[in-house]
């Protein structure tokens, strides 16, 4: 008997897009299992994307976002004879992706005064000109690394 387990379970892109990505992303939005919700918010945000940025498709907008809002390199703390170090290390794509994406939302559920699709748009939009909050968070990530970069050869 076969168990059920996330790695034998396939994502199945979204069905506006057709996109792993969009699923994924819509997947980590959605509170309380309620993914139609998720969903309609998402393709509300896309429509005003689209709306908004004239010469690229809303699905270029976001994977373009993504893209650059994901973390090249983030500090972890390593424990060295009693001391702790803020040690510079590698991103996996994995890890990157699920960072991106939670930067994003983080930064967008922050802003208050608008529905969540107008919060949602204007981050992506923010983050497809490198700008806004999820490229700051990736920027601080990025200068606490390069701050600590003494203690690289402590990276296991």
């Amino acid at each position: 008997m076969k168990r059920f387990t996330a790695s034998n379970q396939q994502l199945k892109p979204d069905p506006a897009y057709d996109s792993k990505l969009v699923s994924k992303f819509v997947n980590c939005m959605m509170w309380g299992g309620k993914k139609s919700v998720a969903q309609r918010t998402f393709y509300d945000a896309m429509d005003i994307i689209s709306k908004k940025v004239k010469d690229t498709s809303p699905l270029e907008v976001f994977e373009t976002a993504v893209n650059h809002v994901k973390p090249l390199i983030e500090v972890r703390s390593k424990r060295v004879g009693g001391a702790s170090y803020q040690v510079p290390m590698q991103v996996s794509p994995k890890r990157q992706q699920s960072l991106a994406f939670r930067w994003i939302l983080q930064s967008a559920r922050a802003k208050k005064g608008k529905p969540m699709r107008q919060r949602l748009a204007s981050e992506l939009i923010d983050a497809y000109n490198e700008r806004g909050g999820a490229m700051t968070t990736r920027e601080n990530i990025h200068r606490m690394a390069e701050a600590n970069k003494a203690f690289a050869h402590f990276a296991w």
